[in-house]
């Protein structure tokens, strides 16, 4: 009788998984980086990795529904002769058109409106949907200068001084030549269809001196009336907001790897920065550090996704957040309804990245105008406002929960975390002790 060893289940390498494969198969084959949009996806310490502290015996909870609890925010209180005043404390994202289609760009001015909120312009310059249909945007100045000109700077109600973003900090956008139409070309002096990739840096300034100039050139030419947001990717968010302040910011906005972008290389999107819950306790220390807490407002964005981020952001001293990637979902981005025109383009709804491509179904991240006539942005900003409603409505039920009456009253105490690393990156202690990983020497 022969012995035989039974059968060994075949196994798999973590570190070459199924994914890890097929991208060396593709770079084999084309000898071609992947482009893609959206934010990072691989798993990183986030907003899930902290829990809210409920009052009990030692805190008093405010009644649901019948106590107030405030979620209104003032940002540009610094030096703008006209602040903007928001009823919620979540903003929409720069997302430029181009990227978007002219229909989603009006469908997010209108459910930012309808919620009493802001939203951005992104790279390639305001259009007139989105002006006409936004009570507050604030206009993106970035390296490209894309439809770029002192004009749209007055009509705009605050201006966002782009230094980088979240999904390629030290990296310039890019915009395929299949999305540049005849508009998007004369909106941006570019020819049409020939792929356009937007520099890393400005090209007027290099470092934080030059920025100071910057931010005084744009309030002479805007009168001093409007806020000047400065936006960073976020790498040294410590080192940044110091920066940013010093050379006169109003607001500070930090996107963490987690945040969205039209397209760039993958390799960028996964590798490069830091997670969004990494980001803010270093911004928060460098502002208390220089005394301008609270006077110098706080932006976050990245991956923020319901009320529980916003409220936790929020206890961790941010003043708002800003939404990118969520809004689009809201306004009907990766929508299962589209599910078999996706799988004809090799994916499928919820996993839909080739923004870059300009063929959304969802008629969104495009400049079809077949696909674009399938997003009705009156129908698209209603929803948007009802997500924005139920995020606000979320937060508040938390802030009441831990006895606050307004969503700026939440505080660190607040929270716990569930990892040493979620504990650290936060500074909260890890759920069950007192222990703060990295304070007190250990």
């Amino acid at each position: 009788m022969t012995y035989r060893n039974p059968p060994t289940t075949p196994r798999k390498s973590a570190t070459f998984d199924d994914y890890t494969l097929s991208e060396i198969r593709r770079a084999a084959a084309t000898g071609i980086y992947d482009i893609r949009g959206a934010g990072a996806k691989r798993k990183l310490p986030h907003f899930d990795d902290l829990l809210v502290l409920g009052a009990s015996i030692s805190r008093y909870p405010l009644e649901g529904y019948r106590e107030r609890c405030d979620t209104s925010v003032v940002l540009g209180t610094r030096h703008a002769k006209k602040p903007i005043e928001l009823k919620i404390p979540i903003t929409i994202a720069g997302m430029s058109f181009g990227s978007l289609s002219g229909q989603a760009k009006e469908a997010l001015g209108r459910g930012a409106t309808l919620s009493g909120t802001s939203t951005t312009t992104g790279d390639g310059g305001m259009t007139e949907e989105e002006r006409g249909h936004s009570k507050t945007l604030v206009y993106q100045y970035l390296p490209s200068r894309y439809g770029m000109n002192p004009r749209d700077l007055r009509r705009a109600d605050a201006i966002e001084i782009v230094v980088g973003q979240g999904a390629k900090p030290g990296g310039g956008g890019m915009l395929l030549g299949q999305k540049i139409s005849d508009r998007v070309a004369e909106m941006r002096t570019l020819p049409k269809g020939i792929d356009q990739r937007s520099a890393s840096r400005h090209p007027d300034w290099t470092g934080p001196d030059d920025l100071e100039i910057k931010i005084l050139e744009l309030r002479e030419i805007t009168d001093w009336e409007k806020p000047i947001y400065v936006k960073v990717g976020g790498a040294r968010p410590y080192y940044d907001t110091a920066l940013a302040v010093k050379s006169g910011a109003d607001v500070v906005v930090i996107d963490g790897m987690q945040g969205g972008t039209a397209a760039t290389q993958e390799v960028f999107i996964e590798n490069v920065g830091q997670p969004t819950l990494a980001c803010i306790r270093p911004a928060v220390q460098a502002l208390q550090d220089l005394g301008m807490h609270r006077k110098v407002q706080l932006i976050i964005s990245g991956g923020i996704r319901n009320g529980a981020d916003v409220a936790k952001a929020l206890a961790l001293g941010v003043d708002a957040v800003s939404i990118g990637t969520a809004a689009l979902v809201a306004l009907g981005d990766n929508d299962p309804r589209w599910e078999a025109e996706y799988n004809e383009l090799g994916t499928t709804a919820g996993a839909y990245d080739d923004w870059h491509e300009g063929r959304d179904p969802a008629g969104i991240t495009t400049q079809d105008p077949e696909l674009m006539k399938r997003l009705d942005p009156i129908a698209a900003g209603r929803r948007l406002a009802n997500y924005l409603k139920v995020m606000t409505l979320e937060a508040q039920t938390i802030a009441r929960a831990c006895g606050k009456n307004s969503l700026h009253n939440l505080e660190p105490e607040d929270l716990v975390a569930l990892t040493i690393e979620a504990a650290a990156m936060a500074g909260v202690p890890l759920a069950g002790t007192s222990w703060i990983p990295g304070k007190n020497g250990f």
